[in-house]
C-alpha cells in the first residue's frame, strides 16, 4: 500500500449501463418487482445494489485477501471483523488500556476508547477497500468509530420509462412427495419471472480527496474502482438479471481537491438522445451519447473510460 498515495484531486462521474431482458434490481417489498418510480415510470437500481457489485468484484480479483478485504459481505458478522481489528493491534478490550492517555480504567468492557478507537478506524480502512472507499459505521460493538467514504453514488434511473413485463415459467420437477402425490405424478411447479425488455440507466458518482485522505483511498484505489465499474456486471450474471453491460463511464477529473466547476454543469454538458422516437428501444444503439466539450468549464478534464 506503500504507493497507493491519497488521491489529490475531486472526480466527478456518470455510469451508463442498460439491461435486457431481465430484472436489474428486485423490490422485495413489492414481490421482487424491477424498482420503478411510479410517478413517471423510469426505472431505478439503488447505489447499494451498484456498490453490492462492486465490491463483488474486488472481493472475487484479490480473493478477499487485505489490503483489499470486503467489509460489507455475505455471511459476515461485523462486529466480530471490528473486534478482530482490536486483537490484531494487541489491544486488550478487557483490561484498562495499555496508555494513560486513553483512561485509566475501561468504561465498557470489550469496548475500544480514547486513542484505540482511531487505530482501529485506522486499521480497518488500510485492510478493507470498502471501507476505504464508500466508508461503513463501524461503532457497534467493539467500536472502531464511523467512517464516512469518498466515494459516494446515486440511484441510477432510466433515461426513459421502462416496462415491467410479468412471465409465467414451469419447473418439470416438485420439491416434496406430497406435492407429486397432489398431481398424480405430473410433478410440475408454475412460478413468475419479472423482466424489462429494455433499458439504458444513467447513475452519478462523486469522489472526494479531502475524504479519501482520511480513510487513504489512493490512486491505486481510484483506478481499481474505476475497473470495477467497467467490468461488475461481467461477474453478476444470472438468469434473473438478463444481460446487463456497462455502456459509458464518463469521468470529470478536476484540477484541485475542492473541485474546479459545480457538478451540474458538468453533467449537463453530456446529453442521451433517442435515434427513433417512433419505435420502442430495445438496444443501446438506438440512444446517441453526446458531450458538450465546450460546456466543461476549464480546470476539468473529461476522460471518457468506457
Amino acid at each position: 500500500m506503500s504507493a497507493n498515495l491519497p488521491i489529490q484531486k475531486r472526480y466527478d462521474f456518470m455510469l451508463f449501463f442498460d439491461v435486457k431482458d431481465g430484472n436489474p434490481n428486485g423490490d422485495p417489498d413489492a414481490g421482487n418487482l424491477p424498482r420503478i418510480d411510479a410517478e413517471t415510470g423510469h426505472g431505478l437500481v439503488t447505489d447499494v445494489c451498484l456498490k453490492r457489485k462492486i465490491r463483488n468484484y474486488v472481493g472475487m480479483k484479490y480473493e478477499d485477501k487485505a489490503p483489499y478485504s470486503i467489509f460489507i459481505k455475505e455471511k459476515a458478522i461485523l462486529n466480530n471483523t471490528i473486534k478482530q481489528a482490536y486483537i490484531s493491534l494487541d489491544i486488550d478490550l478487557k483490561n484498562a488500556p495499555a496508555d494513560n492517555a486513553d483512561g485509566s480504567k475501561r468504561n465498557k468492557e470489550n469496548q475500544g476508547q480514547g486513542r484505540e478507537v482511531d487505530r482501529a478506524k485506522q486499521f480497518l480502512c488500510h485492510n478493507f477497500f470498502d471501507i476505504r472507499t464508500f466508508g461503513a459505521v463501524l461503532s457497534t460493538g467493539a467500536n472502531a468509530g464511523q467512517v464516512r467514504g469518498p466515494a459516494q453514488l446515486t440511484f441510477a434511473r432510466s433515461v426513459d420509462p421502462v416496462v415491467a413485463l410479468e412471465h409465467s415459467i414451469t419447473r418439470m420437477a416438485v420439491t416434496t412427495e406430497a406435492e407429486s402425490e397432489k398431481q398424480s405424478g405430473d410433478n410440475r411447479t408454475m412460478g413468475r419471472k419479472f423482466t424489462v425488455p429494455y433499458g439504458l440507466y444513467c447513475g452519478y458518482g462523486f469522489i472526494s480527496a479531502p475524504f479519501a485522505e482520511q480513510t487513504g483511498f489512493g490512486e491505486e484505489d481510484l483506478e481499481l474502482l474505476w475497473e470495477s465499474l467497467k467490468n461488475m456486471f461481467d461477474h453478476d450474471r444470472s438468469a434473473a438479471r438478463g444481460l446487463m453491460s456497462t455502456r459509458k463511464l464518463i469521468v470529470f477529473e478536476h484540477n484541485s481537491k475542492m473541485g474546479d466547476a459545480p457538478v451540474q454543469e458538468l453533467f449537463d454538458a453530456v446529453k442521451v438522445i433517442r435515434c427513433d422516437e417512433n419505435k420502442p428501444a430495445r438496444e443501446f444503439s438506438d440512444y446517441s451519447i453526446e458531450i458538450n466539450l465546450a460546456n466543461i468549464p476549464p480546470g476539468v478534464q473529461m476522460i471518457e473510460k468506457v
